[in-house]
């Protein structure tokens, strides 16, 4: 079978020239009509919350107020 399909590569290679090229139309074509969308987004959401507390020391700050908040908004769905 194989040496039958190099047979008529060899003695068809204007045939075989012309379905190539076409290959290379079609892929360039496809290729132009890939969606961008085709890679997910790999950035991550951040949100930064900047709290004061002037009773409460910096690591019950971070802890009690800030933390929590961060939190709850890293959730919030289509938040850019």
């Amino acid at each position: 079978m194989f040496q039958k399909l190099i047979h008529f590569s060899i003695t068809h290679k204007l045939v075989i020239g012309i379905l190539t090229l076409v290959l290379i139309a079609w892929g360039g074509y496809s290729l132009s009509r890939l969606p961008f969308d085709s890679t997910p987004d790999i950035t991550n959401n951040q949100v930064q919350v900047i709290t004061t507390a002037p009773s409460l020391g910096a690591q019950e700050v971070e802890q009690y107020i800030t933390t929590p908040v961060e939190m709850a908004l890293a959730n919030i769905p289509k938040i850019i």
